[in-house]
């Protein structure tokens, strides 16, 4: 097996100790809300009444209670969360808001090649209606439509990129590594292709925060620090109930996303997969010279262990993924978000990105669980007769299509037929994943197999290749 050239070129390991000295494990995006975007909201007590009643206050949740107030805007809409308003994977995310609904062109055409025309332009739609909604409501999450930038830093990847860029879609351009390295200045990119308009750029927990003040200046009632225990449905409707309350709705929606669904039958169609971030203290006017990165890209490598990398409105950088870990049993701890050798990692492949900032600090370093599916993206459906909608599985790119999601859970309690709901990723459900100990198993064995194909020109094993046929998967 080869070496990748993080393992090539490897900083000194005291760079990687000094960044780290002073890091605290705090979500940025958090830290950096002001007071005003951060209400104290009450929890739910006794018994309140909803049209629609949405379990889940993260983008999946806002999103479907600001569209149900826009579809009717008379309705009474009732909002209930575990924690607090986008604390989840909502406030934690690396802010990549991509028009791309089935995680990337090449997924969606593995399994729905004859929707691909009317999925990618429903997911351009979408992302038009976000960037359009911060204006029309006076929101600011900090929207930027960057796109994307995809760079080859191994060999075998340029010829990727050059089939890619082949296929001439709308606004791909293809930059060899002279282009590349113009472009952001690094010197492991060997080419690179620019997606110009596929993706926006935005400040994760503010985006959160203002959908929430959005719905609650639209009459959305959102009640905070309330885990829903259960949904009875003996009557007539819906009733969430938790520990000292209960919203009695005509129809429900839920945006749980990677936390155990309140439908049973959901319980295996996702795992949590824990993933790990860094974010520098502001550059320097001097540094950000060095790295140019004037377009401000989102950055994403084609590793199958890829790293995913944005600069925010202030000049940091933050710098994400590679490892994506799973723990046996599906559970969710918080003891899981402390991995340090994982931020070491990432330290070192920061700095073998960017060698020019050697010397900068790490102010925050974090991580938080990504609800992941075997067909990579979102599903949907019922249950209770109908009452009760839900999406999940975004297995990562959930920022731009969980607005989507909004739309298809109401398409669905409203028992229409559109283009949305006839599409056969709406329809169909995944396969889900098995029970333990297999799951465990096969997630693990998968990882060490993606791993290997990562230091073999990306050659795939037979493990890859009958996943790949079957249409089953892991990923981050």
């Amino acid at each position: 097996m080869g070496t990748t050239v993080f393992e090539r070129q490897r900083p000194a390991v005291s760079v990687v100790q000094h960044s780290l000295a002073d890091t605290r494990h705090s979500v940025f995006w958090r830290d950096d809300l002001p007071e005003s975007l951060r209400p104290d909201r009450p929890s739910l007590v006794g018994t309140h009444r909803a049209d629609l009643v949405v379990v889940g206050g993260g983008y999946t949740g806002l999103w479907t209670a600001l569209l149900a107030t826009e579809r009717d805007p008379g309705a009474k809409v009732v909002v209930v969360e575990a924690q607090r308003v986008g604390w989840a994977a909502s406030g934690r995310n690396g802010g990549f808001c991509e028009a791309s609904l089935t995680h990337g062109h090449e997924n969606g055409m593995a399994r729905w090649p004859d929707e691909m025309p009317v999925l990618d332009r429903l997911g351009r739609e979408n992302l038009d209606a976000i960037e359009e909604s911060e204006a029309r409501y006076g929101m600011d999450f900090q929207f930027e439509r960057t796109g994307q930038l995809a760079p080859a830093v191994e060999p075998h990847q340029v010829e990727w990129l050059k089939e890619w860029a082949a296929e001439d879609e709308e606004g791909v351009v293809y930059l060899d590594r002279a282009e590349a390295q113009a472009s952001v200045h690094s010197p492991t990119y060997l080419a690179a292709v620019w997606e110009k308009h596929a993706c926006g750029m935005v400040h994760p927990a503010r985006m959160a925060a203002e959908l929430a003040r959005v719905c609650e200046e639209r009459g959305v009632e959102i009640f905070e620090r309330s885990h829903v225990t259960g949904l009875d449905t003996t009557g007539p409707g819906v009733v969430v109930v938790t520990a000292d309350g209960r919203v009695e709705g005509s129809r429900a929606a839920l945006g749980t996303n990677v936390f155990p669904s309140l439908i049973k039958r959901n319980r295996l169609m996702t795992v949590p997969v824990y993933d790990y971030v860094l974010m520098t203290e502001p550059l320097t006017d001097a540094q950000v010279a060095s790295i140019g990165w004037q377009d401000r890209q989102g950055i994403g490598d084609l590793a199958n262990q890829f790293h995913y990398y944005r600069i925010t409105q202030d000049n940091r950088i933050l710098f994400g993924g590679y490892d994506a870990i799973y723990r046996y049993g599906r559970r969710l701890d918080p003891a899981y978000e402390q991995r340090p050798d994982t931020w070491a990692k990432l330290a070192s492949h920061f700095f073998t990105t960017f060698p020019q900032l050697e010397g900068l600090r790490f102010t925050h370093q974090w991580a938080g669980a990504i609800d992941t599916s075997t067909q990579f993206t979102a599903f949907f459906g019922t249950a209770r007769e109908r009452r009760v909608a839900y999406a999940a599985g975004f297995t990562g790119l959930g920022v731009g299509s969980t607005r989507f999601a909004g739309e298809v859970m109401l398409d669905l309690l409203d028992r229409v037929s559109n283009e949305r709901t006839e599409l056969e990723m709406v329809r169909k459900r995944p396969l889900p994943f098995p029970p333990e100990p297999a799951a465990a198993i096969g997630i693990n064995a998968t990882r060490w197999s993606l791993d290997r194909a990562d230091h073999n020109e990306g050659k795939r094993n037979l493990l890859l290749k009958t996943l790949d046929a079957v249409g089953l998967g892991f990923d981050s």
